[in-house]
C-alpha cells in the first residue's frame, strides 16, 4: 500500500471512530505499523500531528451534535472524548474563535469541513526525518510566451482565475503542439494579496490579445518538489512542505522576484504530475545532501 493511501485509510479510520477513544499506538496498530513511523508519516503528509488532526475532527464532529438541543454541551464534551465541558470549549475557541454556547439557537451555523484531501507526492527519510521528497537543483535560463495576469487572493476567485487563463493559453496555441507548461508565480510582496501569474510555454506562440507576452527566466538554484493531481488543491501542503524541507536540510530560502514555478509535463493534461520549484541559497551544505 502506498504511503498515501495509509493515511487516506487513516482519516477514514479516524472519522468512523470519532466518538471512540483514539490514540497514537491504537490508530497505528490498525495499520500495523510503527507507532513512531507512523507519527512522522502522518506529520509529513498532513502538516499537523495526529493528536491535533483528531482534535479537530473531534470538534468538527460537535457541530452536528450542538444543534440538537436535546444533548447538553457536557455530554457532547464526553461523547467526543474531550475529558472535561472546560476542555472542549476551551478546545472550540481556538478552533471557531467562538464558545459552542454561542451557536446554539442561532440560524447562522458553523459548516462542517469534509475530510481533507491526500495530496500525493514522493516521501524520503532524512536522519530520521519523513520529509517531501525534493531534489537540490538549477532551474535552467528558459524563454517562456504566454499569457500574463494578475491575482488579487482578497478578492478574486483565484482558482478559477488561473484555471480561465490555462485553459485561454490552450485555445491559442495549436492543438499539435506538445511539451511542458510553465505557470510562474512572481512579485508576491510581504503583507500583499496580490502577485503575478505567467502561464507559458518554452516557445514563440503569436497571441493576437494585450496580456500576451514574452519573459526570459533567469536560472536559478532552488528545490524541486512532485506532486500528482490537481495544482490548485495543494494550498498550504506546499508551504508546509518548504517549512520542512527548510527546517531538516538547513537551507534558506532565496528573496527573488520569482516566488515559485510550476512545471507540467504536458500543456493539454493539468491533472496529472507536476514539479515545483522553489529558489533557495546555494550554501555549502548543499554538496552534503
Amino acid at each position: 500500500m502506498e504511503h498515501h493511501e495509509v493515511i487516506e485509510n487513516a482519516l477514514i479510520y479516524i472519522e468512523n471512530n470519532i466518538q471512540h477513544p483514539l490514540s497514537l499506538e491504537s490508530v497505528a496498530n490498525s495499520f500495523n505499523m510503527s507507532k513512531y513511523y507512523f507519527h512522522r508519516l502522518f506529520s509529513a503528509m498532513m502538516g499537523c500531528s495526529l493528536n491535533h488532526y483528531i482534535r479537530s475532527r473531534r470538534l468538527n464532529a460537535s457541530l452536528t451534535l450542538i444543534s440538537n438541543d436535546n444533548i447538553s454541551l457536557t455530554e457532547i464534551a464526553y461523547q467526543l472524548n474531550f475529558g472535561s465541558p472546560s476542555s472542549f470549549t476551551r478546545a472550540f475557541k481556538q478552533q471557531y474563535g467562538i464558545s459552542p454556547s454561542s451557536i446554539r439557537g442561532h440560524e447562522k451555523k458553523l459548516p462542517q469541513e469534509p475530510i481533507p484531501q491526500v495530496v500525493k507526492r514522493p516521501i524520503k527519510n532524512i536522519n530520521g526525518d519523513i520529509v517531501t521528497d525534493f531534489t537540490l537543483t538549477d532551474f535552467e535560463a528558459t524563454r517562456v510566451t504566454g499569457i500574463a495576469f494578475e491575482v488579487d487572493l482578497a478578492t478574486d476567485d483565484y482558482k478559477m482565475k488561473i484555471r480561465s487563463h490555462l485553459d485561454m493559453l490552450v485555445e491559442n496555441i495549436d492543438s499539435t503542439s506538445n511539451g511542458p507548461c510553465y505557470v510562474i508565480y512572481s512579485n508576491c510582496h510581504q503583507n500583499s494579496t496580490r502577485f503575478n501569474v505567467l502561464a507559458g510555454i518554452p516557445q514563440d506562440i503569436p497571441i493576437d490579445k494585450p496580456y500576451h507576452f514574452t519573459i526570459d527566466v533567469p536560472q536559478f538554484f532552488c528545490t524541486k518538489f512532485k506532486y500528482f493531481g490537481d495544482l490548485l488543491e495543494i494550498g498550504d501542503v506546499l508551504i508546509t512542505d518548504f517549512a520542512r524541507f527548510l527546517k531538516i536540510s538547513k537551507q534558506e530560502a532565496e528573496v527573488t522576484d520569482i516566488e515559485l514555478i510550476q512545471v507540467f509535463e504536458n500543456i493539454h493534461i493539468f491533472d496529472s504530475v507536476f514539479h515545483i520549484y522553489v529558489p533557495i541559497k546555494k550554501l555549502p551544505i548543499d554538496s552534503e545532501l
